[in-house]
């Protein structure tokens, strides 16, 4: 259940693949996956609360329910279809970081590793016996998308060994979760996403990355609500600006202070537009005119 890519390589495996829900509609795969195990045995966004739907995958006889970015909860109902249970795999090092976004916490809390975590479905997100972890390095150029399209290669590595194992009849040896440990990686909320000025350089280049390329954090310049894509710590710029406060330099690049510093801003969009996104030469247009009108960052 999830994304077809994960089906497909299991069916790639060897192992008999004996339905699939999809998570969502024109997921990458979706004709591929259709190709190889037929329509009947292909749901798109399924309701796995119907009883009518139990029964039928239940008829099927699987072995073992395998998620990969299943986006919704399964239910106990379900997960008792198969002798083996449920399991699946979340892109973090669980217990840290348990929810829907912790590509976002990741970056945003300055974490130098990241990391898949293969473990047990349970009712509560997240919270089951772990059977495998995979870690690697996050360099500080990632923003939120490159971090999860880093994690989707180990995951599925993951995803298949453990699968690999169960299929042997030697599953990995659960082990349990560290509740003193776990931290929850909601989505941000735009409390979360609006940038304080007060915070340290870092911080604000951090978020900025964590929330890249999509939702954004954000901060008003003038009338403008600009979504800042890239910033850079700055070196240049003067002391008596106040936190909050911005500055265009003669190299035409503006920059804000911090609460210890100040970064420049390289790249933004305005709020709700998808248009291409704006150059630091453009941003720093909009900083003069609010300059002009009184009105800083």
């Amino acid at each position: 259940m999830g994304l077809p890519l994960a089906a497909l390589l299991l069916a790639k495996d060897g192992h008999t693949i004996v339905w699939a829900g999809i998570c969502r509609r024109e997921a990458i795969g979706t004709r591929r996956l259709l190709r190889v195990l037929g329509h009947p045995r292909v749901a798109i966004m399924p309701d796995l609360s119907n009883p009518e739907l139990r029964r039928a995958v239940q008829s099927l006889s699987p072995d073992l329910i395998v998620s990969w970015f299943w986006t919704k909860n399964v239910p106990a109902s379900f997960r008792a279809i198969a002798p083996h249970g449920a399991i699946g795999v979340h892109p973090s090092l669980l217990p840290r970081h348990r929810g829907p976004n912790p590509f976002f916490w990741t970056i945003d809390c300055g974490d130098e590793v990241a990391g898949v975590t293969a473990h047990v479905l349970e009712d509560e997100y997240d919270t089951g016996a772990m059977l495998g972890q995979r870690s690697l390095r996050i360099e500080a150029t990632w923003n939120a998308w490159t971090l999860a399209t880093k994690l989707d290669r180990p995951s599925l590595m993951l995803l298949r060994e453990v699968v690999a194992s169960y299929a042997n009849g030697e599953p990995p040896e659960p082990g349990f979760q560290n509740e003193a440990l776990a931290t929850l990686a909601p989505e941000p909320s735009d409390d979360d996403l609006e940038l304080r000025w007060t915070d340290s350089s870092a911080a604000i280049a951090r978020r900025v990355r964590a929330a890249s390329p999509w939702p954004g954090a954000f901060t008003a310049i003038g009338d403008e609500i600009l979504v800042l894509r890239r910033v850079r710590l700055a070196c240049d710029f003067p002391r008596s600006l106040l936190p909050g406060q911005a500055f265009v330099r003669k190299d035409n690049v503006a920059v804000v202070r911090t609460g210890d510093g100040a970064v420049e801003l390289l790249g933004a969009r305005f709020d709700g537009d998808d248009e291409p996104e704006l150059d630091a030469s453009e941003i720093a247009e909009i900083v003069h005119a609010a300059r002009e009108l009184g009105s800083l960052a």
